[in-house]
């Protein structure tokens, strides 16, 4: 079995309210970052999982992403990397 460590973010779907987003947008006006148009708030998920090959390791964190990690009716997901540990010397 090889380590993998896989990052997932989670985000509101572009037509849910996002009342942190706004928050932080105006905040950030206010240090004077005028510049800012917009802004979204989401989730990081660092995991580390065993698995025969990344194609397994992928499937695997697809079905998390599926069953828990992300509310389909208001959330959409990526796999931004899914890369093998190497082992330790």
């Amino acid at each position: 079995m090889t380590v993998f460590t896989a990052e997932v973010v989670v985000t509101l779907r572009p037509v849910i309210n996002d009342p942190q987003g706004l928050s932080v947008r105006a905040g950030l006006r206010l240090l004077g970052f005028d510049g800012v148009v917009s802004a979204r708030v989401g989730k990081f998920i660092e995991l580390v999982v065993e698995a025969e090959d990344e194609a397994a390791a992928r499937a695997m964190v697809t079905r998390m992403c599926e069953r828990l990690l992300c509310n389909p009716v208001i959330e959409d997901w990526r796999i931004d990397s899914l890369r093998a540990l190497e082992a330790a010397t």
